[in-house]
């Protein structure tokens, strides 16, 4: 079974719509031939390795079209050819593959660290590095282009077509700045083009809810859905919403700021100044205030430790992540009356309890019923490291759709 592939609306704020291989329109003017280019590069994804007449019988183009395109792809590097397979008749078509040479530097910000890897077209991570974070920028990106620079060295086989940066916050389409986020309080430093300019590679950044969602269109298993909800836990909360198809920017890239809707009339201020939002009830950091209630005298431990406890058998851990998920529950209740998703789906560290969490997530989304069919609630692929694999899919969904060749790792 194929994938299908997002792709780059028109528009100038960066929206994204869906090709959906079983009902895509063939066409042959520049969006037609961007849709088929899409579809076979995803093709070849997907079914690697494969020949030309494969490619031409699965997508419906014509063989001149496939052997047009896949000539276009080779002279770009993002594919090769690879051994030659022997059919009943007896010939030798040429096989086509992902270029294993092709990688992506990506990076997840977190308020108080950050992420690097390296990933390949598949969305295998290579390698990774985590850094510090602090409050100053301009420190900061200097200790990131540090570590960019040592993971691209260390892999002088590898040719690196840029670097993806996923963020805690809502980016604007136009200034590519980051234009709101609460818990960075990096104010409206250009993070992108501080990054771009000491790395020399083309730099894409994008909020973390949106790059997950994307990330699960690229890599993962949503073909045929047109409307989605994804929601990332961690130390604060986002989402990104997926609506017929397109991805949900709003006003100078703003929506999806669920996490700072307010669920509750009391209970911890948030970083945006407001009580009772969402991220502090729900988030990881809520999940860790509601154990240090319970066991005060309790030495300060991370989330992962949280979750260790919790497989241990630890009672007042168990406590805190039901805590978490109970509310986590009411508020993909809220998503999914305004945006009546298809698919809800949750990416991170809550993920890796997903059999525990699950049912107390799917009580809260459907008691009462919601109206219709009730959205499938899952988990994105490797919760924990939807966000890096995020950064990664901003950078090759924006960049496969260019007619370049892929920069070199040097």
């Amino acid at each position: 079974m194929t994938q299908a592939l997002p792709t780059r609306s028109r528009k100038s704020n960066g929206g994204m719509r869906r090709v959906d291989l079983k009902n895509a329109q063939l066409g042959s003017n520049d969006i037609g031939r961007r849709i088929n280019r899409d579809i076979v590069l995803q093709l070849i994804r997907t079914m690697r390795p494969v020949s030309r007449a494969d490619l031409a019988r699965l997508s419906g183009l014509q063989r001149s079209t496939v052997s047009e395109i896949a000539d276009q792809l080779l002279g770009e590097g993002w594919i090769c050819e690879g051994p030659s397979r022997r059919t009943a008749r007896g010939r030798h078509p040429t096989m086509l593959m992902l270029n294993d040479a092709l990688a992506v530097l990506a990076v997840d910000v977190h308020p108080k660290q950050v992420v690097i890897a390296m990933v390949d077209l598949n969305g295998s991570i290579l390698a990774s590095s985590t850094l510090p974070l602090g409050k100053d920028p301009e420190v900061s990106v200097k200790s990131i282009v540090s570590c960019l620079k040592r993971l691209r060295d260390s892999h002088p086989d590898k040719s690196i077509e840029g670097i993806g940066i996923s963020v805690p916050g809502r980016v604007s389409p136009i200034t590519r700045r980051v234009i709101f986020a609460p818990n960075l309080q990096w104010g409206a430093f250009d993070l992108k083009n501080a990054i771009e300019r000491e790395m020399g590679l083309a730099t894409e950044i994008e909020n973390a809810a949106n790059s997950c969602l994307i990330s699960e269109l690229w890599f993962g298993r949503m073909e045929g859905v047109r409307d989605a909800a994804l929601v990332t836990v961690s130390e604060g909360m986002g989402a990104g919403i997926l609506a017929d198809g397109r991805l949900i920017t709003g006003h100078d890239g703003a929506a999806g700021e669920f996490g700072h809707i307010p669920l509750a009339s009391s209970g911890p201020v948030c970083k945006c100044g407001q009580v009772g939002c969402w991220e502090t009830l729900a988030s990881d950091t809520a999940a860790l205030r509601y154990y240090a209630e319970l066991v005060p005298a309790a030495n300060q431990i991370t989330y992962q430790e949280l979750l260790h406890l919790a497989v241990e058998g630890n009672p007042n851990a168990s406590v805190a992540m039901e805590k978490q998920a109970t509310f986590l529950g009411k508020g993909l209740r809220m998503l999914a009356y305004a945006f009546s998703p298809e698919v809800v789906l949750v990416a991170g560290g809550v993920v890796s309890l997903w059999e525990r969490t699950a049912p107390i997530l799917e009580r809260e989304l459907n008691n009462p019923p919601l109206p219709g069919t009730p959205p499938r609630l899952q988990p994105t692929y490797e919760g924990g490291l939807a966000r890096l694999r995020g950064a990664a899919a901003i950078l090759l969904q924006r960049h496969s759709r260019t007619d370049k060749t892929p920069a070199s790792a040097g």
